[in-house]
């Protein structure tokens, strides 16, 4: 499916999103990209939703990408006797391994020693999303004893955020170990980690997946942000999870760091997704907020690959006018002539390899002459994500013979993803090009497109070739005859 903008779309499947009818329906509207959350649902709800989206794929003849993320270490504080009790500010209130006796207004189990291993005077203990702030004034192996620097209702099992130490917790846990084999088992392509605090989280999920899926690391912590470089070098994409960024940052923080990040990824030819709250009010209300519809807008206009949708399409009333309203923003901002201006204007990255210079003259020859497209061919995605970094004007086609990297692109900014049989000879990846081309639309057969591929054929990282090629197949028999 043939979409007219350059962002993709990613929407979250959930109790609202479970049935054919409904996933075809986000398909149509929109979505590209489909996100299993590992948090909710047994296997079993996951194995159905996958296989429903395989035959959404099918059906209308698509390539979608299906992103399964992974719920990472949850940390969260015991239950109390009542339920629930009032916090006041300025009050002293512990947290401790006891995780058996209920709590009261003066403590409350937290049953994660690594957490009290790493916690030093003046940290913060974030409860509930930041409702509730606490600040550690001496602690132990065993417990912290803590002011309550902003105050509220605390109650049982809420989540706990520790802003300010690198924890010595692992990125996957038990749970995430048997998630992980069962998503890759299962065929997705894309894995999501969360609680990334360092590159070594990336590396040990990596030894577990292998070439499976690709991994997006899904920046939530500040230790992850400090370490921004160090991890993107090793995954294949990343998600900008401003919910708990806002909650471990001050939230006048996130913006320039979604910016910053979004820069970095580009200029690394490296998918990025701006995630959580995109369209919030949408859950309950068939139209966005104008805030939010400037947010999904701002993502759109600093170049980011995708915008994703979660609570919006999973849970909400109304998940396809969801996606409807999203592609609406995203068409509306990319029609801005300032658009393109703004996206060049922050063009960077550019390497010495041949294959940076192919694309990035590929770019040229289609901004300065009459290209109505680039057709690149791709064995592991690496051309292609390469052409996307440039943001060119011309649609990108990746041909492939890989059906994991035709499904893999689909996150990619810009890029349709076709299949092509396996080629030996570039004539024929010539005339294969400009077919792909007028099929979908892009071009007309007295139009011209550019050609990038590598010879040999099918072998990764090869990048060696550029052609401007008609889109009338005589032409190309007749100025290659001996081919």
């Amino acid at each position: 499916m043939i979409r007219n903008r350059r962002v993709k779309i990613v929407a979250t499947l959930g109790p609202a999103s479970s049935d054919y009818d409904t996933i075809r329906a986000l398909h149509e509207a929109g979505a590209d990209v489909f996100r299993l959350n590992m948090s909710h649902g047994t296997h079993e709800d996951i194995k159905a939703r996958h296989a429903i989206i395989r035959q959404v794929e099918e059906d209308l003849e698509s390539t979608i990408a299906i992103l399964a993320d992974l719920q990472g270490p949850k940390l969260r504080v015991s239950t109390f006797a009542n339920g629930s009790e009032e916090l006041e500010e300025g009050a002293a209130f512990r947290l401790d391994l006891d995780k058996d006796t209920p709590g009261d207004k003066t403590r409350v189990g937290l049953p994660h020693p690594e957490i009290f291993a790493a916690l030093e005077p003046g940290a913060r203990l974030l409860v509930n999303d930041g409702k509730i702030r606490l600040r550690v004034d001496s602690c132990s192996k065993d417990h912290a004893d803590c002011t309550v620097i902003a105050g509220g209702t605390i109650s049982d099992r809420k989540g706990v955020n520790v802003p300010d130490v690198v924890l010595p917790l692992a990125a996957l846990t038990k749970k995430d170990r048997k998630d992980l084999e069962f998503a890759c088992r299962l065929g997705v392509d894309w894995l999501a980690l969360s609680f990334v605090q360092r590159p070594e989280d990336v590396q040990e999920a990596r030894g577990l997946v292998g070439v499976r899926a690709n991994i997006m690391v899904k920046v939530e912590k500040p230790a992850a942000v400090e370490k921004f470089e160090d991890i993107l070098a090793v995954c294949d994409g990343v998600m900008v999870a401003r919910g708990d960024l806002g909650v471990e940052l001050p939230v006048h923080a996130v913006p320039p760091i979604q910016k910053r990040l979004v820069r970095q990824c580009r200029a690394a030819a490296k998918p990025v997704v701006i995630a959580t709250q995109m369209l919030e009010s949408m859950i309950e209300s068939p139209m966005p907020t104008r805030a939010e519809v400037s947010d999904v807008a701002t993502a759109i206009y600093e170049g980011a690959d995708a915008v994703m949708l979660s609570a919006e399409s999973a849970a909400g009333q109304y998940p396809v006018e969801a996606v409807q309203t999203m592609d609406n923003v995203a068409r509306e901002v990319e029609a801005d002539p300032n658009y393109m201006k703004i996206i060049a204007a922050s063009r960077e990255g550019r390497q010495s390899r041949v294959a940076d210079g192919i694309v990035a003259a590929a770019r040229e020859i289609a901004e300065t002459t009459d290209i109505k497209a680039i057709v690149a061919y791709t064995q592991s995605g690496t051309t292609a994500l390469l052409t996307a970094r440039e943001r060119p004007t011309v649609p990108i086609i990746a041909m492939t013979n890989m059906r994991s990297t035709a499904r893999q692109l689909a996150l990619t900014w810009g890029t349709s993803p076709m299949m092509t049989e396996q080629l030996t000879r570039f004539k024929m990846a010539v005339v294969n090009a400009v077919r792909a081309a007028i099929q979908t639309g892009y071009a007309e057969p007295d139009d011209q497109i550019v050609v990038t591929a590598g010879v040999p054929f099918n072998v990764a990282g090869t990048t060696n070739i550029l052609r401007v090629a008609p889109c009338d197949e005589r032409m190309i028999y007749y100025m290659d005859p001996g081919e």
